[in-house]
């Protein structure tokens, strides 16, 4: 014999937890970008845009975060 519940009705006590996650627009801050126009090789964006395909991103971004990383290093350095 199979048991059932309902999803609608809760089951033991329950008790109101507030509101804790910020709103949507404040997980994304915005970056200080500027833009510019570069030219790659064909094989390098390719690349790009086969990794970010694969790891559901975007070619850009992976490429501004290669550029960011390599900036901060040696920013530092």
């Amino acid at each position: 014999m199979k048991k059932t519940t309902s999803g609608d009705k809760p089951v033991g006590k329950l008790t109101r937890v507030e509101d804790f996650l910020p709103p949507p627009g404040a997980l994304a801050m915005p970056e200080d970008t500027v833009k510019v126009t570069l030219s790659l090789s064909r094989s390098s964006v390719n690349f790009f845009k086969e990794q970010a395909r694969r790891n559901h991103t975007k070619y850009q971004r992976m490429i501004r975060s290669l550029v960011d990383t390599y900036t901060a290093h040696y920013l530092h350095h």
